[in-house]
């Protein structure tokens, strides 16, 4: 299974959006400051995640929720939406 996952940075008030095989050592990678792109909003919460059979889909799902560049439905998802 591989994972779609959305991290929130209190200090930055940003989302993150990224997907793994396991979602909870790639959060440990995020906060451990080994992620260039999430380095400088440490720390991350892991506000939700969905479960995806194969690489692709996963993949898919995150480039679509990072091309809709929406915090209002990156939200809406949290909230028990997607």
């Amino acid at each position: 299974m591989y994972y779609v996952y959305i991290l929130y940075s209190e200090k930055c008030n940003r989302h993150y959006i990224g997907y793994s095989e396991d979602v909870e050592k790639r959060l440990e990678r995020h906060n451990d400051g080994i992620v260039n792109a999430t380095r400088n909003c440490r720390p991350y919460i892991l506000k939700t995640h969905k479960a995806f059979e194969t690489e692709l889909e996963a993949r898919k799902e995150e480039i679509k929720l990072k091309n809709a560049k929406s915090s209002k439905y990156l939200v809406w998802l949290i909230e028990g939406n997607w």
